[in-house]
């Protein structure tokens, strides 16, 4: 069986443009969510769009050689269907979903959750069932057979914008929880505010990547202020 860690990352972001490929510690977005992840490298796959903006994103893949396909840009469903496929995805084999506008996603976290599937019989696994992780960390990992069953039966614009809906509607869903929670701290990008904190903090880090997950919860207890930045966005309904 494989593991294939699926991220989507589109230039067409509606509230802040080309957020992925901004830039964050001498580098871009995209590029640090990679190194945040490196231990995954053979396993990830980046999914853009196909509709013409894609180009930096895709000149970034080919540069530090990740594997990346270009499929349709609303239908998501469809474009992680497609690039699993393209890469030798079959039965038996699991996704992991990751959205590209997570730059402080931990490696560690996605081994937890994938391991945490492997060890017992839940079709869908996440840490946002009940979410105790930040925004920004959300993990999720189902079976290949799973994301086929979607990608031929989901029928509503939802269910293909956001990839995962008809999955968790039609399977029993196993949850991880970490023992604190966090679950306040927006740590995505979707908007300036978001950019200010996401910077705020790597700063606080001398612009390193390579710390983990409860040295970020110890970094953000000791400075209030990051909270404050973007305390107010709402995240879109999914």
């Amino acid at each position: 069986m494989s593991l294939f860690i699926i991220i989507q990352a589109r230039m067409t972001s509606t509230r802040l443009f080309g957020k992925v490929m901004l830039p964050l510690c001498g580098k871009t977005v995209l590029e640090v969510m990679l190194k945040r992840v490196k231990a995954f490298k053979p396993n990830i796959i980046i999914a853009t769009t196909n509709d013409g903006t894609q180009k930096p994103i895709v000149e970034l893949c080919k540069a530090l050689h990740v594997n990346y396909y270009e499929g349709d840009t609303n239908d998501v469903l469809s474009r992680y269907y497609e690039s699993a496929v393209h890469f030798g995805a079959k039965s038996g084999d699991t996704i992991v979903r990751l959205t590209s506008d997570c730059p402080l996603m931990d490696g560690e976290i996605i081994k937890k959750i994938v391991d945490f599937y492997n060890e017992n019989s839940f079709e869908f696994v996440s840490n946002c069932v009940r979410r105790t992780y930040p925004r920004g960390m959300d993990c999720e990992t189902f079976s290949f057979n799973s994301l086929k069953m979607a990608f031929l039966n989901a029928t509503t614009p939802f269910e293909k914008e956001h990839v995962t809906p008809y999955i968790r509607a039609h399977n029993h869903l196993g949850s991880v929880e970490d023992s604190e929670d966090f679950s306040k701290y927006r740590l995505t990008l979707d908007e300036d505010a978001d950019y200010k904190a996401i910077k705020e903090l790597y700063n606080l880090f001398n612009n390193q990547v390579d710390f983990n997950y409860n040295e970020l919860k110890k970094m953000l207890t000791n400075h209030s202020e990051i909270y404050e930045i973007n305390k107010h966005i709402e995240q879109k309904k999914r």
